[in-house]
């Protein structure tokens, strides 16, 4: 099923950003992956100066806005709300929702990560988010020491809540349906998105996953 979120429909491909000082480079691949048809893009560089963020996240805006593809920021919301971006992903906490949508304003996306625990994402829900993500759902090379979310929290998700359910952590092409089956919306990837060889192509051929969901 399909939501729409501040005239978004969140279903399918959610690409997030690696660390990746090289601008060039980051605006190729991720202007490869709008061309292979991902729903929304997350702006996520752990590392980055706050100089190059707002240098990144202002060069992926233009390619975002230009493809029509909502562009989120991980966690800094005030670059978020400097940019005028979509949105923005923030951790477990209440308080980052609540001061995202003050900041933001009610026409924004505000996701929020709720790791394997389900009452977060209840919690999440209830301050406001407008998608709550699980994971990881797999070994991921991105946080090799996060808690790892079974397929059955999307079921439970999708039988309580209200707001579309996200999977982030390790996914891959094989490993994709049965979280789809279980329940989720969208799926996150980095890793295998942006290590493939034709980014267009590896981003197609994750659509077809999401045509019965």
């Amino acid at each position: 099923m399909s939501y729409s979120i501040k005239g978004l429909y969140l279903n399918g491909l959610y690409l997030v950003t690696p660390d990746c000082d090289d601008t060039a480079l980051l605006c190729q691949q991720v202007k490869q992956a709008v061309q292979g048809g991902v729903a929304m893009v997350q702006y996520r560089h752990k590392t980055a100066s706050a100089a190059l963020r707002l240098e990144q996240a202002a060069a992926l805006l233009t390619i975002c806005r230009q493809a029509a593809v909502p562009l989120l920021i991980n966690d800094h919301i005030t670059l978020a709300q400097t940019l005028d971006a979509d949105g923005v992903h923030v951790g477990q906490h209440d308080a980052a929702i609540t001061q995202a949508r003050a900041l933001l304003g009610p026409g924004k996306i505000i996701g929020a990560s709720c790791y394997n625990r389900f009452e977060l994402a209840e919690q999440a829900q209830a301050a406001g988010a407008d998608y709550i993500a699980f994971g990881a759902c797999y070994p991921s090379p991105t946080k090799p020491d996060a808690p790892r979310a079974n397929a059955a929290l999307f079921t439970q998700a999708k039988q309580a809540l209200s707001v579309p359910v996200v999977g982030i952590g390790g996914i891959t092409l094989d490993n994709a349906p049965p979280l789809i089956a279980a329940g989720a919306d969208a799926l996150a990837v980095i890793t295998d998105i942006f290590q493939a060889s034709d980014i267009s192509a590896r981003c197609r051929q994750y659509l077809p996953l999401f045509a019965k969901n």
